[in-house]
């Protein structure tokens, strides 16, 4: 095996025993037993656990990514970004379940990238502009484009992961009440949004 082949070995192990048991659980050890190397391998490559996590999960959020912004076209209609963008991500969680699953647990202690939460932020920063645009073609502010943005990206993905675990529904089922919530409800946003009681 060469170094790139073994290389990518190692990486399809730890996706596998990372979305199995998640980050802490998976040692050095049982990479390297399931590889048929011994640890120094795994040092080598990765320079430890972390390392290959890193690389595991900077491959998903590439995959993932790439996946939803391409589905985002500003030419398109709003609805149909929004249907685009949920089927994207539900589509990531139906083929890629053990990458998902990697994503939405816990980043090891002291890692401030590849985490969910910065995962849903680069996300939204991609949907923001868009709406920014709609906004303000429809006579809303568009600086209040990026928490329109944050919600409706952190709707769709909180769903995806509600949906790995309950997967009664159909993935068109799920992606078209996510749109019928996020069209019907942006549908009717007021220009100047309050609160009905006042909070001291």
């Amino acid at each position: 095996m060469t170094g790139k082949q073994r290389r990518e070995q190692l990486i399809v192990i730890g996706r596998t025993l990372f979305a199995d048991k998640g980050f802490e659980a998976t040692t050095v050890e049982e990479i390297a037993a399931r590889a048929g190397v011994s640890k120094p391998v795994v040092y080598e490559h990765f320079g430890g656990k972390e390392g290959l996590y890193a690389v595991v999960v900077d491959r998903e959020i590439r995959t993932l990514l790439d996946a939803i912004t391409g589905a985002l076209d500003e030419r398109t209609h709003a609805r149909a970004l929004v249907e685009r963008a949920a089927l994207a991500l539900l589509d990531y969680v139906e083929n890629s379940s053990e990458g998902f699953r990697i994503l939405v647990r816990d980043s090891p202690t002291g890692q401030s990238t590849g985490s969910f939460a910065s995962l849903i932020s680069d996300v939204a920063s991609q949907v923001e502009h868009i709406l920014a645009a709609q906004f303000k073609a429809s006579g809303l502010d568009p600086k209040t484009a990026p928490i329109y943005a944050q919600m409706l990206v952190g709707m769709v993905a909180l769903t995806g992961q509600w949906w790995l675990d309950s997967p009664k529904f159909k993935k068109d089922e799920v992606a078209s009440h996510l749109v019928n919530l996020a069209w019907n409800g942006l549908t009717g946003i007021e220009p100047r949004p309050t609160l009905g009681t006042k909070t001291d």
